[in-house]
């Protein structure tokens, strides 16, 4: 397993047995963890309370801040899931 990424999130061995290919492909189990806390920090936020209104529409403003943030979370959630 690969301690920075988690390894593949759904993986399917036998699939990478018949292609005879080394790669499992996929989503990491990291992106996969920062797709489920992206879901919840962008449920419990106000765009309009707490961004300008010329952040919100700007690529690298609000939503890079966001994904971020949500890459924060799946790294604690792979640290505490070596720990447990």
């Amino acid at each position: 397993m690969d301690k920075d990424t988690g390894g593949p999130a759904f993986p399917q061995p036998l699939i990478r047995q018949l292609c005879g290919s080394g790669e499992l492909g996929g989503m990491t189990l990291r992106d996969y963890f920062a797709a489920k806390a992206m879901q919840s920090i962008l449920l419990h936020y106000d765009a309009a309370t707490s961004f300008e209104e010329d952040e919100v529409n700007d690529s690298e403003g609000m939503p890079s801040l966001i994904a971020v943030d949500a890459y924060i979370m799946a790294d604690a959630m792979l640290k505490a899931r070596g720990q447990a």
